[in-house]
């Protein structure tokens, strides 16, 4: 067995088992130091080839092991949070601004074709849904006396997160899918409000979705944004063949999961809470709305942490990305 297969044997046995024993770790470094020889020779005489790259994969992962902080909960959740998370929100900034894009240019379109053409909001609403409206009447209009809000936060809840993890996977089909998800839901939330504005209804619409609807709208933008990133992966994988390239977005995109949960059961419990119940004012949904909103965005860019430092021009994925350049 060569070194090299040696060293994969190593880290597979290092992914798979909890621990390692002590000759184990030495010997992958050791071993991860003769690869560093190994690959700057490689990269000499023959660069660019097959084996370069599969030595440049394996120094990579072997970096990561050896790299790699001791296993402890809280602390792997505290740098999640607290680095990790606005690492990846920054590298992700200009995709995330392409798919607000993407949804309000639909909604924007939605709006306008609906209010020339009320006819077309069939595509999107059953019947029982339009008749609701021309009598005046929401959909929305006395749920709680057919659900409790602890059925609906549920409901909402799990909804909204598969919502959200189906817009980010159907980015396996080179993006187009995340892309439809996006456009239709930005469509039909623009129809929505404009064939409601026909009836004089879209201000109460408005007063039940701002509650909940920031949190909920922008978790869809990350979740498209995502879904994007691994689409891009696969149309653009650069030195890496495609499926490594894929796992490794889909690995750097699922860093904001946790957060995008975290913040998608708060809104489900202000959905099944607040947004139903006619005691809540409009001034006070616009304020939990705003500040939830503001507080996800917040989390997202590490500001609540004074982590907005220069740390964002050095992300683990862009020192990835240069050591496989260099």
């Amino acid at each position: 067995m060569s070194d090299w297969q040696r060293l994969g044997e190593l880290l597979t046995q290092q992914r798979d088992r909890a621990g390692e024993s002590y000759a184990e770790v030495v010997e992958l470094i050791d071993r991860f130091r003769s690869l560093g020889r190994d690959l700057s020779l490689a990269r000499a005489l023959m660069p660019g080839s097959n084996l370069c790259r599969e030595l440049e994969n394996l120094f990579l992962k072997a970096h990561e092991s050896v790299s790699r902080r001791p296993t402890q909960l809280k602390a792997q959740l505290i740098e999640l949070f607290r680095d990790d998370v606005p690492r990846v929100f920054h590298d992700m900034r200009a995709t995330i601004w392409i798919t607000v894009g993407i949804f309000l240019g639909t909604g924007l379109l939605g709006w306008l074709l609906v209010s020339f053409n009320p006819e077309l909001a069939s595509l999107f609403a059953s019947e029982k849904m339009i008749e609701e409206v021309q009598r005046g009447e929401l959909w929305t209009d006395g749920i709680l006396n057919i659900v409790p809000s602890s059925v609906l936060s549920v409901q909402i809840m799990a909804n909204n997160i598969m919502v959200s993890l189906f817009a980010f996977a159907l980015g396996a089909l080179y993006g187009l899918g995340t892309i439809y998800i996006l456009a239709l839901n930005g469509f039909m939330l623009g129809g929505i409000f404009a064939f409601t504005a026909k009836y004089d209804l879209a201000g109460r619409l408005f007063n039940f979705v701002i509650a909940h609807g920031v949190v909920e709208l922008s978790v869809i933008c990350l979740a498209g944004a995502a879904g994007i990133q691994l689409g891009n992966a696969l149309v653009h994988p650069g030195l890496k063949t495609r499926t490594m390239a894929f796992r490794d977005a889909v690995k750097h995109a699922a860093t904001l999961l946790p957060v995008v949960v975290v913040f998608l059961v708060g809104a489900g419990i202000i959905e099944g809470y607040i947004s139903p119940d006619d005691s809540y004012p409009l001034a006070v949904r616009v304020v939990i709305g705003l500040g939830y909103g503001i507080l996800l965005w917040t989390v997202l860019s590490g500001r609540i942490w004074a982590r907005n430092r220069i740390l964002y021009g050095d992300s683990a994925y862009t020192r990835r990305r240069d050591l496989r350049l260099s």
